[in-house]
């Protein structure tokens, strides 16, 4: 039997520390700060000196597989992004070898995306129609120096922390929106229709056209179908195969990933057999790809260009800071390692702003590709450099090869790949179970996306998140709670205090078991911060329970003595004087994490309101403060030291008031919340060891813990067991138990100053 060092009550107070000391230990820490934040601008230069062959070994092979993916998928964004298929293998290659440098994830490969795609080529269809002068590709390096710069700026600002306002279903809605806009947009092209759907009307119109032009399928379908065939059955193959053989999964692993080149390499072929010596080809191909880095060079961008592009700015950072994010969080944590997000908008931003150099559009991390970076066996970010040797070697030596490719494979290769960003009816039936709000959310741009385009589904997305979230805020939940008594583990023999569970008394599971609180008082919980959005609102609910559950104190008023805002009636106050008078409300403050000026106006308003439906003052206790900070505020509103039974006074009206005093009316008189500490009694009828009596003993600042009959011995908790530690101020408790049990003990000693006519006595000297 271990012998247990006797139990020790515990007293626990704060040290203010004031504003000089905060900026002192800021200021110090400065330098330190400054370093920090340089250093992580440049992450590379924490691993670089560590890089050895087995490194470079894995880089290389995960490089170069994914080299052979983005070529044919680069062209093929190209065409989305309504630019020539050399400008996807811009964007691919400058992605690739930025990225490195700046990047926190190993896995992340970044370069042209459907998405992004989609939404440069949306805009380039919409300022060319209107200004026939402005060419696609002034277009897209616009666009491509401008997200750059923005989002370079939000990463150096550390201002990461906006996109996490943006949820996943948010981010799952705009993205399956486009990937069924993508694929109907292929469409046209896999069945040879391009000359006769544009392919940049919305997803509901490609559509309806898609299937009235049907009759006009051209010989493309047989290239697109039967690629897309062979795309899903190399996928699903290899993996069942793989299973069934786990000893050669490696070599189906990248047999699979081999899918895409392999079908553009027969296309091309099949393509130049059938169109060779043809001066019209009978299928719809790719034709001339320009050699090298023709577009590279300083880009000037017009004020015209800027103006016309700016309203899509906002979408376009969206997409280009939450696709990256997201995958590189994803993978990072699937991969057991930290990504830092400012430090990925920074290399996002950099790898943009270089890009614009080079001639490329807008680029980001691609899922599929980082997907295939990770199953590679990628060990460093430097494996992008090797991906990128790739697309120069396609750039300078395979651009002639590349005139045969048919459209209809590259449709089927962009379908493919963008099928994943779909979200089924799985995630859909998951998020419903989960909040219905969200899965709102996700339909809305879904629908919205479909509707009209990747734009506005993305706004409205967005938009409906940030309004959801200032509603949860402003409307937190409200629970009444109840006490559930708890079954003692201590022998029979010993005496024991009964001690109780506290739980909302509509538990789904535990309400039939709850029982009130001792009458007079009364205990709830908020689940959100006390701020000004939600201040209003919570006061009402305070008010409007309490006055529920008990009566009002004192006489009751006549009729032209009642408040023009009071519809109660003498037969109501009758028919309630059954009910107990209210004494103490306990306020459970574990889940309130901020308390606000505002939010603290509001609990003195509360009491202010019930201490006139009582006819006395309330006590307001609270248990489970969360923080310092919310401690010292109630302080400064004299929550900490309220008046005891014989000793009321009016509760401060203002905190902060918005109206100057000398204009805010009639006032009573009232004692200010800090001097209200003085109106505690030196004596109290409670036990000795009641933090009431012991506040009285105790002087001087600081932090300060009462310790009695503590062992000296090191010992752990478990094995040195302490009571529930009080707090220095009577009325802020660390369980509900003391919380109910003080409000019994000011209770009892009211009842000792509560005359026959049922008000209190006044102490007199």
């Amino acid at each position: 039997m271990v012998e247990h060092a006797k139990e020790s009550q515990i007293f626990i107070d704060y040290d203010k520390e004031s504003f000089r000391q905060e900026f002192e230990r800021a200021f110090k820490g400065l330098p330190r700060y400054t370093k920090e934040y340089l250093i992580c601008l440049l992450p590379i230069l924490r691993w670089i000196h560590r890089y050895n062959l087995m490194w470079l070994l894995g880089d290389l092979i995960a490089g170069i597989t994914v080299g052979i993916v983005i070529v044919p998928q680069s062209m093929a964004y190209a065409k989305i992004a309504q630019l020539p298929p050399q400008y996807g293998l811009y964007t691919g290659f400058v992605g690739l070898c930025i990225y490195c440098i700046f990047a926190t994830s190993k896995d992340i490969s970044i370069g042209p995306t459907a998405v992004m795609s989609l939404l440069v080529g949306q805009t380039i269809t919409t300022v060319t129609a209107t200004y026939p002068q402005i060419t696609p590709e002034e277009i897209a390096v616009a666009f491509s120096l401008m997200t750059g710069a923005i989002a370079v700026f939000l990463g150096l600002a550390r201002l990461g922390i906006l996109v996490d306002f943006i949820p996943g279903p948010a981010i799952a809605g705009f993205a399956t929106g486009a990937a069924i806009t993508i694929t109907l947009g292929q469409w046209p092209a896999l069945f040879g229709l391009g000359s006769h759907i544009n392919t940049q009307d919305s997803a509901y119109l490609i559509f309806g056209h898609f299937f009235q032009n049907l009759p006009h399928t051209q010989l493309d379908a047989a290239f697109g179908l039967v690629g897309l065939l062979w795309l899903y059955c190399v996928q699903y193959g290899c993996q069942y195969l793989a299973k069934r053989y786990p000893k050669h999964g490696t070599a189906f692993f990248f047999f699979g990933i081999m899918r895409n080149g392999l079908l553009v390499i027969v296309g091309t072929a099949i393509a130049y057999g059938v169109c060779k010596g043809n001066a019209t080809p009978p299928i719809q191909i790719l034709k001339t790809v320009q050699p090298g880095f023709e577009a590279m060079g300083v880009p000037k961008p017009s004020i015209l260009v800027i103006s016309q592009i700016a309203s899509t700015l906002p979408s376009a950072c969206i997409i280009l800071i939450l696709e990256h994010v997201s995958i590189a969080k994803s993978f990072g944590r699937v991969n057991s390692y930290t990504i830092n997000p400012d430090q990925e908008i920074i290399a996002i931003g950099f790898t943009n702003l270089w890009g614009a150099f080079f001639g490329a559009y807008p680029s980001t991390g691609s899922f599929s590709r980082t997907a295939i970076m990770a199953r590679s066996g990628v060990r460093t970010p430097l494996a992008g450099i090797f991906s990128a040797a790739i697309v120069v070697l396609a750039l300078y030596v395979l651009t002639p090869a590349f005139y045969y490719i048919p459209n209809a494979v590259l449709a089927a290769v962009v379908i493919h790949a963008v099928a994943p960003l779909a979200s089924g009816y799985s995630y859909i039936k998951r998020l419903a179970a989960v909040s219905l709000w969200e899965a709102f959310i996700f339909i809305a741009a879904v629908i919205v996306t479909f509707f009209t385009n990747v734009e506005y589904g993305i706004y409205v997305s967005v938009i409906l998140s940030i309004v959801i979230l200032l509603f949860r805020i402003a409307r937190p939940r409200f629970w009444t709670l109840g006490r559930v008594p708890l079954a003692s583990d201590v022998p029979k023999t010993e005496p024991a205090q009964q001690r109780y569970l506290y739980v909302s008394s509509h538990h789904p599971s535990l309400g039939k078991y709850v029982e009130s609180l001792p009458k007079g008082i009364l205990m709830c919980r908020v689940e959100e911060s006390f701020t000004y959005p939600n201040s209003g609102y919570v006061v009402d609910r305070i008010v409007g329970y309490c006055k529920d559950q008990t009566r009002r104190g004192g006489a009751t008023p006549k009729k032209s003595e009642r408040a023009w805002n009071d519809a109660a009636d003498a037969a109501e106050d009758e028919a309630r004087a059954k009910l107990p008078l209210l004494h103490a409300l306990i306020l459970d403050f574990a889940s309130v994490n901020r308390l606000d000026s505002t939010g603290l106006q509001a609990v003195v308003d509360a009491q202010t309101a019930l201490n006139r439906y009582a006819g006395h003052h309330v006590e307001f206790h609270f248990v489970n403060i969360v923080h310092p900070a919310i401690r010292q505020s109630l302080l400064v509103a004299g929550f900490g030291t309220q008046p005891v039974p014989g000793h009321d006074q009016d509760a401060p009206a203002e905190i902060l008031p918005v109206v100057p005093v000398s204009m805010d009316g009639p006032r009573h008189a009232a004692t200010s919340a800090l001097g209200a500490s003085s109106s505690l009694p030196s004596s109290s009828s409670s036990s000795n060891n009641d933090v009431e009596a012991s506040i009285h003993s105790v002087s001087g600042g600081g932090a300060i813990y009462h310790l009695e009959n503590v062992d000296d011995q090191n010992e752990s908790t478990l094995s040195n067991p302490i009571l529930v530690p009080k707090d220095l101020y009577p009325f802020f408790h660390y369980s509900g138990d003391e919380a109910v049990n003080a409000a019994l003990r000011s209770q009892y000693y009211r009842a000792s100053f509560v005359a026959d006519d049922g008000h209190e006595k006044k102490e007199t000297a």
